[in-house]
């Protein structure tokens, strides 16, 4: 196998299609941050950005190990959004390396940590540890924990990447940082809500207990429509507050794909193949709503100069 053939392997593994999220999560802390200081650091919005690629990329990675230790990823059924690389059952990459993969991007983590805390002080060690333990314990405990798996990557990609993009630039918090992530909290946590409701079958046999194996996927569906609903509530109440500027509200601009989307899991949760078309509009949701907020938030500093 030629190198380049190798790379594109482990490309593949690190399920590239998903790491879109990060940017998102990204734009939101470095929008808050530029509102409310007016400027951006460069070089720290890079290490920023670095830092939550790797961290996603550690979690993709360790979490298609896992599964394929466990047996899971030979029941699962693969879907653009849902499943794991395929390139372990498949003999294309073996399981140790690709463990030491992961960990060696979680590890990865420290030295741009400690660049922090050399510059801010101890602010940014409880985001970075949080966010370690939530990556590696995620597949093996977290997953069998209904709440805790529903409310862990929400506060992966929002509260915890967000705040850790806004201290970047300014080395503390705000009420605007905090407002802005919950946006993308709560999208993602839904996201990855959605998104177990055609593994549930494959995911008992790794004795999982993620909400639609231990409620159901009915009353799941109304946990995914209220938590869709409290995004564009905390959006709209956020501005009515003042704490984010009028623009953002251009984060709405996702509500009627919202709504019918909510409708149609409501509708059918229980039909696996009728649920792909939501979980497609899920997806872009979660990825444009909150570059639209983000967007309005940058309006919203430039045009108060």
């Amino acid at each position: 196998m030629t190198l380049a053939a190798k790379a594109k392997l482990w490309f593949l593994e690190t399920r590239p299609h998903f790491l879109l999220l990060v940017p998102a999560s990204v734009a939101t802390g470095a929008a808050a941050a530029f509102y409310d200081l007016g400027k951006l650091h460069l070089l720290h919005l890079g290490l920023a950005l670095a830092g939550a690629l790797l961290t996603h990329i550690s979690v993709n990675v360790l979490n298609d190990y896992f599964d394929f230790q466990s047996g899971l990823d030979l029941q699962t059924r693969r879907t653009p959004f849902n499943g794991g690389s395929g390139l372990l059952p498949s003999g294309q990459l073996r399981p140790p390396r690709v463990y030491l993969f992961g960990m060696a991007c979680l590890l990865a983590l420290i030295p741009i940590g400690l660049y922090f805390f050399i510059e801010y002080g101890w602010g940014i060690v409880p985001l970075g540890l949080a966010g370690m333990i939530l990556v590696y314990f995620y597949t093996n405990h977290i997953t069998r924990q209904p709440w805790l798996c529903l409310v862990a990557p929400g506060l992966g990609f929002g509260p915890l990447m967000v705040l850790g993009t806004y201290f970047a630039q300014t080395g503390s918090f705000s009420w605007t940082a905090v407002s802005a992530s919950l946006v993308p909290g709560f999208l993602v946590s839904n996201l990855l809500l959605l998104n177990e409701f055609p593994d549930v079958e494959a995911d008992r046999t790794a004795h999982r207990r993620h909400l639609p194996i231990t409620i159901g996927r009915q009353r799941s569906a109304v946990i995914y429509a209220g938590l869709l609903l409290a995004t564009y509530a905390c959006l709209a109440l956020s501005v009515g507050l003042g704490i984010l500027p009028l623009p953002a509200l251009m984060g709405l601009t996702t509500l009627p794909l919202g709504l019918i989307t909510a409708r149609s899991v409501l509708r059918s949760p229980d039909e696996n193949e009728g649920l792909i078309p939501s979980l497609g509009h899920n997806v872009q949701i979660t990825l444009a709503t909150p570059a639209f907020m983000s967007l309005g938030i940058f309006l919203g500093r430039a045009l108060s100069l």
